[in-house]
């Protein structure tokens, strides 16, 4: 059963493990940040990212980097009725200003792939704080940073992260962890502060910081000073995210409302869909065996699985994609708590489910010879990307165009993108590509009909132009 904290006591002077050396977690964190980043790049360089959701992030950072406003060209592809505008205002979608803090980054190397391996970093860096804070306090066992971050940085949570395009969540793994570890500690304030920047990373993270806030004050009840500061941290939560949700997204929206409040359109309720939140509850069960239930660090675990289970989106139900990302770090901090409360668990378990699951999971494809290996479709890709100028207005079908957001103004292959976009100079588009659905056949026989010339087409890769092609 889920148990409630004993009252708050002073924090345990610095111990022998506390002060141990840092050598194992940080060696973890860099194994897996070589793992996630191999991973990850390579799938990008097989055209297996795709312009939602790794092309929008991109647009974003450069606008950043540029000093713009975050917008993408790509998103209009599913923009509301009636908006006509060049780029999408993303603050009008989502609420993630901490994007900017990858501006400086792109600056320097201004490519999309510096997401990937801005996001791989992140993640390596919760590992380290998930590990860290096993060697704190399991002092006893001596293996237990290693068992506890490596089942953390391999849980299907992270995977999905890693192996799904770039995501803003990125960032609230490290910070829950952080803040995990500070509550932990019996730091109240530098938990308060780390769950406080939750709401800089994507509006429905406002309730988790909520959360924290109410642990904070259950926790400290009888320290009135460090009460404060949970009450402070409810209080911002609270205020923020209202703020954020009912003012500044519905401002900065194309049609003036928070479009993800009502998805009445869909024919799905809260009845729906159960075998696939069962699999995913199983699954966070599973990853901590069963002693996740045994913290009251698992409360951090419900304001996500109540938005996802409750939403009429099939997409945000089951284990798969990167939406139970932000799950890991407050799955692996409760095991650690429940563990240093008495519960007994060994730390192979944990380790061995995800193992188990390891298989089914992105990472294994790194032992898969073919994935190492090019394919007659990603060279005539690549071929087909070089003729695009840099500079030019192009529309390019979903699997492409992320390779195209740093050098040139991309838009999708959608319906209607001709009639929108007449500036178009380029067609880059994948028979094979499912998303939109029926959307590349479409465009293609209607760019053809305006008098478009094919100058290529190779492997389902085909490459349309409206000017004379270069030799």
């Amino acid at each position: 059963m889920l148990t409630l904290p004993a009252p708050a006591r002073r924090p345990a002077p610095p111990t022998a493990a506390a002060a141990a050396p840092r050598t194992a977690p940080a060696l973890l964190a860099a194994v897996l940040f070589v793992l996630y980043t191999a991973y990850a790049l390579r799938e990008h360089a097989r055209f297996r990212t795709t312009g939602y959701d790794l092309g929008i992030f991109g647009q974003a950072v450069r606008a950043y980097a540029e000093g713009r406003a975050p917008a993408s060209e790509i998103r209009t592809a599913t923009a509301p009725p009636g908006f006509t505008g060049d780029a999408f205002p993303l603050l009008g979608d989502h609420f993630h200003p901490v994007l900017a803090v990858l501006a400086p980054l792109y600056r320097l190397a201004p490519h999309v792939e510096t997401l990937l391996v801005a996001q791989a970093g992140l993640v390596s860096l919760s590992v380290y704080v998930i590990a860290r804070t096993a060697q704190r306090h399991l002092p006893e066992q001596r293996f237990a940073p290693t068992a506890v971050g490596a089942a953390a940085g391999l849980c299907w949570g992270v995977q999905q992260l890693v192996g799904f395009d770039f995501h803003e969540v990125a960032f609230a793994v490290p910070l829950l962890a952080l803040a995990c570890r500070a509550h932990l500690d019996g730091r109240p304030r530098a938990a308060a502060w780390w769950a406080a920047a939750l709401l800089l990373v994507k509006e429905d993270l406002g309730a988790t910081a909520f959360v924290c806030g109410l642990l904070l004050v259950h926790r400290n009840r009888h320290d009135p000073r460090n009460r404060r500061a949970g009450l402070a941290l409810c209080a911002f939560a609270a205020a923020g995210s209202a703020l954020v949700v009912c003012a500044v997204l519905p401002a900065l929206a194309p049609d003036g409302r928070y479009g993800y409040l009502d998805q009445a359109a869909s024919p799905y309720g809260v009845l729906d869909g159960w075998p696939g939140k069962s699999e995913t509850l199983l699954v966070l069960l599973a990853a901590t065996g069963g002693l996740v239930l045994r913290s009251p660090l698992a409360l951090l675990l419900l304001p996500t699985l109540v938005w996802r289970f409750t939403s009429s989106n099939p997409a945000y139900w089951g284990p798969g994609l990167h939406y139970s990302a932000v799950l890991a770090p407050i799955a692996f901090a409760a095991l650690i708590d429940a563990l240093r409360r008495g519960a007994r668990l060994p730390l192979a378990v944990p380790l061995a489910v995800a193992l188990v699951m390891l298989p089914a999971q992105p990472l294994s494809d790194l032992a898969r010879p073919g994935f190492w290996q090019q394919d007659p479709r990603e060279a005539a890709a690549r071929a087909a990307l070089r003729l695009v100028p840099d500079g030019a207005p192009v529309a390019a079908s979903n699997g492409l165009v992320p390779h195209l957001t740093d050098r040139t103004r991309p838009y999708l292959v959608a319906d209607g993108v001709l009639e929108r976009r007449p500036e178009l100079e380029w067609i880059v588009a994948d028979r094979t590509d499912p998303f939109p659905w029926g959307a590349v056949d479409a465009v293609v026989r209607r760019a053809e009909e305006l008098g478009w010339r094919r100058v290529r087409e190779e492997s389902g890769i085909i490459v349309l132009t409206r000017v004379p092609a270069s030799p």
